[in-house]
Order: C-alpha cells, then structure tokens, then sequence
C-alpha cells in the first residue's frame, strides 16, 4: 500500500516533467543511448541498477527509466570553482560513454564552462540569463573549493572581476535545488587543507540555502547522476547524513561493503606493499586504509564503467569523501593511531588484535565502530 502510494506520487511527478520542453527537440536521450550502442535491455539493467541504489522496489525500475528519458527538460546551472575540474571530468572522460554520461551531457546544461564554447562577456552573460530565465527552477550544482571572505580575491572571474564567492551566493539564490559536487565543494577539499592560504571553504559555508553534499575526489558518476534522478523523481531533497550526504549513496562505511572485509575479520592483513598478504588480496589496513572512517558505495558502484576501485586495485582507502580529509586522515599508508578499531578484547586495536590474540578470533567479536562514525551518527545536520 505504502509503495503503490509512492509510485502514484512519483509518476505524477514525472508526467509532469514530460510536460516541460526538452533542450532539443531533435533528439531525444533514448536516442541518443540507443546511437551509441545500448539497446533497450541495456537501458532497462541500468536504470534497475538504479533503481537498487536509491533503494526502492524493483517495480519502480520502469518509473526510473522515464525519469532519467525526461531528465533532459531539467535545466542545470553547473559552476567551477578551486578545483581540477576532476569531477566533471569523470563524467566526460570515460573511454566509451556510459549510459551515466550519456544522460549527464543530453541534460539541459544552461552553463558549464568545461564544456561551453562562450568566453568572455558572453559567457558572463550566459549564466546571468540563465538564472533569469530559469528563476526557481534550475538545478545549481557547483564543482570546486570557494575562497571566502578576505580571501575571496584569490578567486576571480570575468572583466567584472566578480569572485567565485559572489557567484555562488547569486546562483543560490534561486535554485531550486543545490548540490555541492565533489570533495572541494563539499567540505573545501585540498583548497582548504592547512594552511588554507586561500581561505577556501565548503558552498555550505557560503549560502543560507540546503546544501546536499555528494563527495568523492572525484564522486562516481553515479552518484552525480542518480542524485539528479532523485530530484527528478521526488521533486525533494532526499534523506541525509549528519554531512548533509544523501544516505542511499553514502550511509554505509567502505569496510561494510569491502570485498576484503572477511580478511579483515580473519585478521589477514597486508604488512607492506608487494607482500604475500598484497599478492593474495588480505586487507590493507595495516597500510592506511582508511575504510572503516569512510562512508561511501564506492565498492558497489565502482569506476572507470564499473571496472574497479581503489581498495580492489590494491591501494587503500584515502577517505576521500570525509570532510577535512586532508587533514585528519593522517599519514596515506600508515593507520590512523589516535582512531584504532576497538574490540571487547580490552580495547586493543585491530592490529594488536591480529598479532597478539591470533588469526580468525575476530571472527566471533563484535567490532566496533570507529570514532568519525560515531560523531556522525550524533552530530546534527547543518541547518
């Protein structure tokens, strides 16, 4: 009854949707898709997929598929800020597009100077336009670290000489929805690691407006994406993380859902790169993996068209979706000292759980949550 209710709501949403005009009239994104090779089957595993990582009923998975094939008729405003341009990148850059990217580029993009040809005037007037003709309406999604305040001058854009701060706040102001894309926007990134000459900082801390945070250095493109689709289906913000992360792609850590978990548990790990343990995939704690801090679906969704992810390639986790990573992750292939797991067994970490109690006993203990994770899980959203 509670899904039927659901459905009811969300197809009218996406009628609704269907009604609005689409960015060109020429082609359409099931088109588009089937040009480059995806027949209908194709479309259809994918949006189930997608439909699982936003958690809802398999039946909805026809719903998601006319919702991404509409997705086209929803204007987005996509700024650059301190960055590598490396989110937008992992979107564009894929060596043959996948059904993600395809959806990303057909998308109304009003401006998204990667991609524009407009420079100058022209391209100041663009995004002016758009806010304007789009009032209330648009999407804002902003890639990249803001410098703030007495440091808003390291950031300046067009003869106006207008900050990057600026433009944030005036895109803000009329979005209908605002998603901070990428690490640097969400929480500074690398511009706001020590000593921040800058005084980069998140988009959060900029504007009065919600803010959802879709991090990652850079997010996987489906997180870009079905972020969008979750505002095309509900025409709302969705459920989110005490980091204002959407809970359906980042609610669990990389260690519940990490294919090295079991040698984790047998207490198997890796001692130092190009060692047995490594040769046999155990687990890359004791090298600095920052998994168990870390709250992303990197390991389900994967990169590169779902070939791999780090922790399977056989580096650890960075913990690049964490605020002030950069700076609270501590040394990239050594343990975090102050922020050992801890076990019943006395409070010993897990590395002196390996060595001195032996393998396999963590088996049958109960592994506790790691710090970060319990200040999340007590800290309150930012309003």
């Amino acid at each position: 009854m509670v899904n039927d209710t659901l459905y009811k709501k969300l197809s009218a949403r996406v009628n609704e949707l269907s009604k609005l005009p689409k960015l060109d009239d020429q082609k359409s994104i099931p088109e588009l898709i089937k040009e480059n090779g995806f027949t209908r089957r194709d479309f259809m595993t994918w949006a189930g997929g997608m439909t699982a990582m936003l958690a809802l009923p398999s039946s909805f998975t026809p719903l998601i598929a006319k919702a991404a094939e509409v997705a086209d008729r929803l204007p987005v405003v996509w700024l650059h800020m301190a960055e590598c341009t490396g989110c937008t990148e992992s979107l564009l850059r894929s060596a043959s597009p996948s059904i993600d990217s395809l959806i990303f580029d057909h998308i109304s993009l009003e401006y998204q100077e990667t991609i524009m040809s407009a420079a100058g005037w022209q391209a100041e007037q663009n995004l002016e336009n758009a806010i304007e003709k789009y009032k209330g309406r648009y999407v804002l999604m902003v890639e990249g670290g803001i410098p703030h305040g007495e440091g808003s001058h390291f950031l300046t854009i067009g003869g106006h000489g207008k900050t990057g701060e600026q433009s944030a706040i005036d895109a803000s102001e009329h979005a209908a929805a605002i998603f901070a894309i990428g690490t640097c926007s969400s929480f500074g990134g690398v511009q706001a690691a020590a000593p921040n000459p800058t005084n980069a900082t998140s988009l959060s801390n900029v504007t009065s407006k919600p803010v959802i945070n879709v991090p990652g250095c850079p997010p996987s493109e489906s997180n870009i994406v079905g972020t969008l689709l979750h505002f095309l289906l509900y025409g709302t913000l969705p459920a989110l993380d005490a980091y204002n992360r959407p809970k359906w792609a980042y609610g669990l850590r990389i260690h519940d859902m990490c294919e090295r978990r079991g040698h984790f548990d047998a207490g198997e790990f890796v001692e130092e790169f190009g060692d047995d343990g490594a040769k046999n995939g155990f687990c890359l704690y004791k090298v600095g993996c920052k998994g168990p801090y870390t709250f992303n679906n990197c390991s389900r969704q994967k990169f590169n068209e779902g070939t791999s992810w780090p922790v399977q390639a056989g580096h650890g986790c960075a913990g690049c979706s964490e605020p002030d990573f950069w700076d609270t992750m501590g040394v990239l292939h050594e343990p975090l000292a102050d922020r050992l797991f801890h076990t019943t067994f006395g409070g010993l970490g897990a590395d002196a759980t390996a060595d001195k109690i032996g393998l396999g006993l963590l088996t049958v203990t109960a592994v506790g949550i790691a710090a970060h994770a319990a200040i999340s899980a007590v800290k309150k959203p930012k309003e």
